[in-house]
């Protein structure tokens, strides 16, 4: 339960959350963002009204920014998730053209995420191709490196999957979405990139950390090119893998600065910085990934990591129910730091659409707990 200590403080530091925000021609009504979360409630890569309505009700309940669940982009190559949504093809465009439109209608700002696996085997099935690309054949497994079962992929490969993503965000800006957010955390396509131990290559995609992340700079100066100038473009990235949670890209702040420096160079106007549990910091100090980012690279952040839930998001996906735990007075003390700029919240909003109505209200005690059987249905 919470204090009356608790309560008065709450209130006195819960409008941090409401205070609007803009950046690059976009303007959030609040501070809270919608995180990606994969429901794969899409039969066929399709999201039909369903999906619209449950994005919908997030608006409604409050919302400022939307970031969908992970779509994938057009390559064959991107895919091995049943019923998680596409972003190709005229069924699925239509499908997502009718989420845009429930979702604005309701006043709220919605961008895609988009997302290739890279050479990780999610799921049981293998990807559409048969074949899955990446940078060197590997992948991480808590703490080892491991060879996966493919060779490393061409440049031309490479090179294919990257004008995947771009075609896929000149879509989203051509059918109205508010920007645009690129999947490269959690040891996916370009986090494999990133990470050293899933990075072994020799050539201009690999070799020191500036090096590792010119594919991905490349994909965002494109995409800037092949949209508009007010298009704004949010790159999700973690130091933790779903591989490795203890994976460091950067054991420095030196080393984050050299990571973030080629980004911002091409073009990212935000970084979404993913950490299982937001308020833990980073080089041995109490900022954490978020401040870190916004401190060396100058972009705006996003933070997130179990908001106002006690289990962190991967007890949750072992079948641990999260019990809520009222850690907002931390996460609006740093939010009034100006260690970042944005809260992205979870799994309390899979449960709750009307989470940010409540936390305005007072009413944290109302609150309600997630468990993993709530992925069974859009509500």
């Amino acid at each position: 339960m919470t204090t009356q200590s608790d309560r008065a403080e709450l209130a006195d530091k819960v409008e941090a959350l409401f205070r609007p925000f803009a950046m690059r021609g976009l303007t959030l009504a609040n501070r809270i963002v919608m995180a990606p979360m994969t429901r794969s409630k899409s039969p066929g890569g399709v999201p039909g009204p369903e999906v619209a309505a449950y994005y919908r009700r997030r608006a409604e309940g409050g919302v400022g920014l939307i970031v969908t669940e992970g779509t994938w982009v057009p390559h064959p190559s991107a895919s091995n998730i049943a019923n998680a949504p596409r972003f190709y093809g005229e069924d699925a465009l239509a499908g997502w053209s009718h989420v845009v439109e429930e979702v604005h209608a309701a006043g709220g700002k919605i961008m895609p995420q988009l997302w290739h696996v890279g050479q990780i085997d999610r799921g049981s099935a293998t990807t559409v191709s048969g074949r899955r690309v990446g940078p060197s054949g590997m992948i991480g497994a808590m703490g080892r490196a491991v060879v996966a079962q493919e060779a490393p992929s061409t440049i031309a490969e490479l090179e294919e999957v990257a004008e995947a993503y771009v075609v896929a965000a000149e879509s989203a800006h051509r059918m109205g979405f508010d920007g645009v957010e690129l999947h490269a955390a959690h040891g996916y396509f370009f986090d494999q990139f990133f990470w050293h131990v899933t990075n072994l290559r020799d050539d201009a995609y690999g070799g020191e950390i500036t090096a590792r992340t010119r594919l991905a700079a490349d994909v965002v100066r494109n995409i800037r090119a092949r949209t508009s100038p007010d298009f704004p473009i949010v790159l999700r990235m973690s130091q933790w893998k779903q591989q490795d949670y203890a994976a460091k890209v950067a054991d420095t702040p030196q080393a984050l600065e050299a990571w973030l420096e080629p980004l911002v160079a091409a073009g990212v106007d935000m970084f979404h910085c993913s950490q299982r549990r937001f308020w833990e910091g980073e080089f041995g100090t109490d900022l954490n990934l978020a401040g870190w980012v916004k401190k060396l690279s100058g972009k705006p952040t996003i933070t997130v990591g179990s908001v106002t839930l006690k289990q962190d998001h991967i007890s949750s996906h072992h079948g641990v129910a999260s019990e809520t735990e009222h850690n907002l007075l931390q996460l609006l003390t740093l939010l009034e730091r100006g260690d970042f700029d944005l809260v992205a919240v979870g799994r309390a909003l899979i449960v709750d659409p009307y989470w940010p109505v409540k936390v305005r209200a007072g009413a944290e005690d109302e609150l309600l707990p997630y468990s993993p059987s709530a992925l069974g249905k859009l509500e």
